[in-house]
C-alpha cells in the first residue's frame, strides 16, 4: 500500500470562500507566533519547547471557530520544520505570508466524502462543496489539503491509500544526463528538448508587469492585474509539470534500470551565468519524479557521486580528457583511441556504466549480471 495524492478544482461559495479565509488566516496566525515564540524560548533559555493550539484558544478565541485538525498539522508541519532545522542545519524555518498560496490540511475522520453523484464533497465545517471530479481512485482517504492559488482559484489534495500495480519487469537500462539545452540525454542517444517555458513567456511577463507598476496599490485594477501575472505564472508552471510527468513516466516505463548524476541543483544555480535556464529546465522536479515513481513501479534508481567525472571520460577507452571541463567543448575526440564524442550523450554511458558498476558492487540484485548494451553507434 502506498499514499497516493489526487488533485482536484473546488468551487465554493460565498460562505465557504469566507470560511476557507478564516481558517488560512488562522493555521498562518497560529503557525507564525508560535514559531516566534519557540525562537524567543530557544535564544533566551535555549531550550526547544512544542506549543500547541490549546495554548493559544483562551487568549486568542477566535482560533476555536475553525477545524482544530488543520491547526493540529500546522503544528506537526512547524515542528518537522524545526527539526529539519536541527538536525540537517538548513534555513530557520519560514513565516507564512497571505501573499503566497494559502493552504490547510485536515485528517479524515469519515468526514472527508463525496456526493453520490460526486458532484459535490464535504469536509469538517463546509459540507457540499462543487467539485470537478475529473479522475476517479480507488482506496482510503487519510486527509485532504484545500488550498487557494494566487490566481484567486481553490483546489482540495485528497491523499489517498492505495495499490498501484507494479509494472512488468524488462532487461533495460538506462543512463541519464541532465542538461539545460536538452533535459535529458540518454545513453542510446536520445534527447529530450528543454521546451523553455519561462524565457518563452518572458516577454509578456514583463509586458504585464510594467502595467502592474503603474496602477495604484489597493485598487481593484491592480488586484485584477496582479491576477492576470499570476494565471501567467500558474499556465507556466502547468506546462513545466505536464512536460516533466509524461516524460518521467516514459522513461519508467522503458527501462527497469535508470542512472542517474545525484546533482545538487542549488548549488549549480550559484553560476549567475545560466541559473535562470537551470531552473526552467526543472531538472530537480524531474529527479523528484523519476525516484517515487520508480518506487510505485519497482524501478531500480541508481543515483551516481555528484563529482564523478562523466563528462570528462572518453566511453571507449576511459581516457580523462581535462578539456571538457570548459563547458563550450560540445564534441571531442579522445587523443588516445581517436573516438569521436557528443559530449553529451558519453556522459551518459559514463553514468549507466557507473550505476551498473555501483550496482554490482553493492549486491542489490545478487542473482543477475548485468550487461551495458550500447544501442548509440559511437562514430569513432
Amino acid at each position: 500500500m502506498i499514499r497516493k495524492a489526487y488533485k482536484y478544482r473546488i468551487y465554493p461559495n460565498k460562505a465557504q470562500r469566507e470560511y476557507f479565509a478564516k481558517v488560512f488566516g488562522c493555521v498562518r496566525f497560529f503557525y507564525n507566533k508560535s514559531l516566534s515564540d519557540m525562537n524567543e524560548l530557544y535564544k533566551s533559555k535555549g531550550i526547544y519547547k512544542n506549543i500547541t493550539p490549546a495554548s493559544y484558544k483562551e487568549d486568542y478565541p477566535f482560533l476555536k471557530e475553525v477545524d482544530s485538525l488543520a491547526l493540529c498539522n500546522a503544528q506537526i508541519n512547524r515542528n518537522m520544520a524545526f527539526k529539519s532545522f536541527f538536525k540537517k542545519q538548513n534555513a530557520f524555518p519560514n513565516y507564512k505570508s497571505k501573499r503566497h498560496d494559502q493552504s490547510y490540511t485536515t485528517n479524515n475522520q469519515g468526514s472527508v466524502k463525496f456526493s453520490t453523484n460526486d458532484r459535490y464533497i464535504s469536509i469538517p465545517k463546509c459540507s457540499r462543496i462543487r467539485i470537478k471530479k475529473h479522475r476517479n481512485f480507488s482506496g482510503l482517504i487519510k486527509s485532504a489539503t484545500i488550498s487557494k492559488t494566487t490566481d484567486d482559484k481553490y483546489y482540495i489534495s485528497l491523499l489517498v491509500e492505495t495499490e498501484i500495480k507494479p509494472l512488468e519487469r524488462n532487461d533495460n537500462s538506462i543512463g541519464l544526463d541532465l542538461g539545460v539545452k536538452d533535459i535529458v540525454i540518454t545513453s542510446n542517444g536520445l534527447k529530450y528538448k528543454n521546451h523553455k517555458y519561462l524565457a518563452k513567456s518572458e516577454k509578456k511577463l514583463a509586458r504585464e508587469q510594467r502595467k502592474l507598476s503603474h496602477m495604484v496599490k489597493g485598487s481593484s485594477n491592480r488586484n485584477k492585474q496582479r491576477i492576470k501575472i499570476a494565471r501567467i505564472y500558474k499556465h507556466i508552471n502547468n506546462q513545466r509539470n505536464d512536460y516533466l510527468h509524461k516524460l518521467s513516466k516514459h522513461i519508467i516505463d522503458e527501462n527497469q534500470i535508470i542512472c542517474v548524476e545525484d546533482l545538487k541543483v542549488m548549488n549549480m544555480t550559484k553560476d549567475n551565468d545560466y541559473n535562470k535556464s537551470l531552473l526552467d529546465s526543472s531538472m530537480s522536479r524531474l529527479l523528484t519524479m523519476l525516484t517515487y515513481k520508480a518506487s510505485w513501479y519497482r524501478r531500480t534508481i541508481v543515483k551516481i557521486p555528484s563529482d564523478y567525472p562523466s563528462s570528462q571520460l572518453c566511453s571507449s577507452c576511459g581516457y580523462k580528457n581535462s578539456i571538457t571541463k570548459n563547458l563550450s567543448v560540445r564534441t571531442w575526440t579522445c587523443p588516445h583511441c581517436q573516438s569521436k564524442h557528443d559530449r553529451d550523450i558519453n556522459a551518459s554511458i559514463n553514468i549507466l556504466r557507473k550505476g551498473i558498476e555501483i550496482l554490482s558492487k553493492d549486491g542489490t540484485h545478487p542473482d543477475r549480471q548485468y550487461e551495458v548494451t550500447l544501442t548509440y553507434s559511437q562514430v569513432s
